[in-house]
């Protein structure tokens, strides 16, 4: 059985270059240090730090992780959050960001940061839309004021943001859907690349990325893959995955396109997901992960631990002493008692959120600190298995009572 890993969470100082200086360079660069069948160990480098792969990233939609401060979020083990571009466009807009400093000093967070293109969030959240070769008309879901999102305007906005890493304009369908659907979006999607590539144009010490479509039609996922690959991008993402498919569509898909990935660049899987969804899909090479589950579940009285998911509004928990976890490496996890959680739950006091939130990206962060260490070791799937053995004694435990 492969051993727990042990991990320190802490803020750390930015990693220095070059004998007696603390310049930092202006390159994005991906290094590989470990390999574990297709799994990765890595460091993407940029100007504001750097990033461990694999990472998982917190997600910041309004500039803001929710429920926890800054300094928080950094301690807990996170090299770069993710911010909404359609949120951030919406309120305050990019360009009053901009005039406040950029993104970073708006939301005291000199760190890297991500921003998404916004174009899932249009066509989940917006009404009216209309979509054409040039890009999205809609309504705001805030006072339905009209906009139009195209893929230069969507780069302009994360320009003005400031962000290290910018994605491409795409459209994500929802699945299940028809082939032919997944190969409109997906042909107008590889259409908008070339055009959010050339609006990136040149900006030293950031990077663009573009996103992987076609649904759940493997040929489809391999042409856009290659496509991208040949448009110069510095990271490839695959999206329109975790949108209601099963695990096993996800990995089937993520198996499909990995293999047509340059190897030199970082891989993002958008929207992943849950422990096992993530433990998954390193193990398939991918590099990077955002999701709002552990942020969204926290604030709901969920928390996740080595031994699963706990409901903390189980009545069960009442008068339960024992902490959520006493070998956590995060203080709320082993200092609160179980019957302190549920009654801050049950009472929507405010600050049960915001432990159950910073306990949730606390195991998170752990399990990819694991992740990575495991990688090193060259035991990654006994990690693995160590995991899911945890997660299945909780749950077996949940449902004999205790």
């Amino acid at each position: 059985m492969f051993p727990p890993v042990k991990i320190v969470l802490s803020p750390r100082r930015p990693r220095q270059r070059g004998a007696g200086t603390q310049r930092l360079s202006a390159s994005f660069v991906f290094n590989t240090h470990a390999r574990d069948g297709a799994a990765r160990a890595g460091e993407i480098s940029t100007p504001r730090g750097n990033i461990r792969t694999p990472a998982f990233m917190p997600v910041g939609t309004a500039a803001t992780v929710k429920a926890t401060h800054p300094r928080d979020v950094r301690a807990l083990g996170a090299d770069i959050v993710l911010g909404n571009t359609y949120h951030l466009m919406l309120r305050p807009g990019a360009e009053r960001v901009a005039a406040l400093g950029g993104l970073h000093t708006f939301m005291n967070w000199p760190f890297p940061i991500l921003t998404d293109s916004g174009g899932f969030q249009v066509m989940s959240l917006s009404k009216l839309r209309k979509l054409d070769e040039n890009g999205v008309t809609f309504q705001s879901h805030i006072d339905g004021s009209r906009h139009v999102l195209t893929p230069e305007r969507s780069m302009q906005i994360q320009d003005l943001l400031g962000a290290d890493i910018q994605m491409q304009f795409d459209e994500c369908v929802r699945m299940p859907c028809s082939p032919a659907e997944a190969e409109r979006a997906m042909r107008l999607s590889l259409r908008w690349a070339e055009r959010s590539r050339k609006a990136f144009g040149s900006q030293p010490g950031r990077a663009a990325f573009g996103i992987v479509q076609g649904a759940d039609v493997p040929a489809l996922r391999i042409e856009s893959a290659k496509a991208l690959a040949d448009m110069d991008f510095h990271g490839l993402a695959i999206g329109g995955l975790a949108v209601g498919e099963p695990q096993a569509t996800m990995l089937a898909m993520i198996d499909v396109v990995q293999p047509h990935l340059p190897e030199d660049k970082p891989r993002y899987l958008m929207g992943v997901g849950a422990p096992d969804d993530i433990v998954e899909s390193v193990a398939r090479g991918v590099d990077m992960f955002d999701c709002v589950m552990p942020t969204r579940a926290g604030r709901h009285g969920l928390a996740y631990t080595r031994f699963g998911r706990v409901n903390l509004r189980n009545a069960r928990h009442a008068g339960d002493p024992a902490p959520l976890d006493p070998e956590s490496p995060w203080p709320a996890a082993r200092d609160f008692s179980r019957a302190y959680l549920h009654h801050l739950v049950k009472s929507g006091e405010i600050l049960g959120m915001m432990l159950l939130t910073s306990i949730n990206l606390a195991y998170y962060q752990e399990l990819m600190a694991g992740l990575r260490a495991a990688i090193e070791a060259g035991g990654l799937r006994d990690f693995i298995a160590h995991a899911k053995e945890g997660w299945a004694r909780g749950e077996a435990a949940r449902r004999g009572g205790a």
